[in-house]
């Protein structure tokens, strides 16, 4: 189906008959990675998998979104619906929108998968890189022809930005510097609904340190770690997923 808010596109999968759960995927992605999930639950439920503006069949906003409008985004959907007590799943940055929707939703549970969410500690290299990039923009854009500048530019990107910003449009650079920036730590003890942690031991981009502050931090939150897998555990191990989620999720 597709979902008009304002005035934009925004597609939405949707599958089975039951009570509803919204798959929300990460940055980078499309509801395609959670076909697996999406056919193991619609078993019993009524399953609505998101693209995310900016991803997939979904078109871009006009402006600089952050968490907040994307949630803002995923509270219309329920309400325009009629959906009472969602459950949800999110990863990585669809965590980010689980994790705000749940604490200030009436939610089902939610499902955390290697979620973001935790401001990441940066490094000395980190920040070289962010103000040489700031300073090449200001000196090229000064002295350089806009197209020289741009080209410049682009090639510096190539070779000091991640992939996730690299492959992205300009509106959705911009989207990502701001989103990766937010700390939802302050969210966390607001949650009610029973949460699952699932992560990989590996993972380098959401560390397992940030799902232990979050067991920490959130009632009512368990974990489950899949030894041997990093950003995409339920990917790189399907049968663990698969299982834990038929029990967090009581399908028979």
């Amino acid at each position: 189906m597709v979902y008009k808010y304002n005035n934009k596109d925004v597609y939405v999968d949707v599958c089975g008959e039951g009570d509803a759960v919204l798959l929300l995927h990460g940055w980078g992605c499309t509801h395609d990675i959670f076909k697996a999930l999406a056919a193991l639950l619609s078993a019993q439920y009524r399953v609505y998998s998101f693209d995310f503006p900016g991803f997939g069949a979904s078109e871009e906003p006009n402006d600089v979104w952050g968490v907040e409008e994307y949630t803002c985004l995923i509270e219309r959907f329920v309400k325009d619906n009629a959906i009472e007590s969602p459950s949800l799943v999110g990863h990585s940055f669809g965590g980010r929108v689980s994790l705000l929707f749940s604490s200030r939703n009436k939610t089902a549970r939610v499902v955390l998968v290697d979620a973001a969410g935790i401001k990441p500690k940066r490094s000395f290299t980190y920040y070289r890189k962010v103000y040489t990039y700031k300073c090449a923009r200001w000196l090229a854009n000064l002295l350089l022809p806009r197209d020289k500048a741009e080209a410049l530019l682009n090639r510096f990107r190539k070779n000091a930005g991640s992939s996730d910003y690299n492959n992205a449009s300009p509106m959705m650079r911009r989207i990502l510097s701001k989103v990766v920036n937010e700390d939802l730590k302050h969210v966390m003890p607001l949650i009610n609904a029973p949460v699952l942690l699932f992560w990989g031991d590996l993972d380098t981009a959401t560390p397992l340190t940030d799902a232990k502050y979050m067991e920490k931090h959130i009632k009512n939150a368990g974990l489950v770690v899949a030894s041997g897998t990093g950003h995409f555990s339920f990917l790189e191990n399907p049968g663990l997923f698969a299982s834990v989620m038929k029990s967090f999720f009581k399908i028979k």
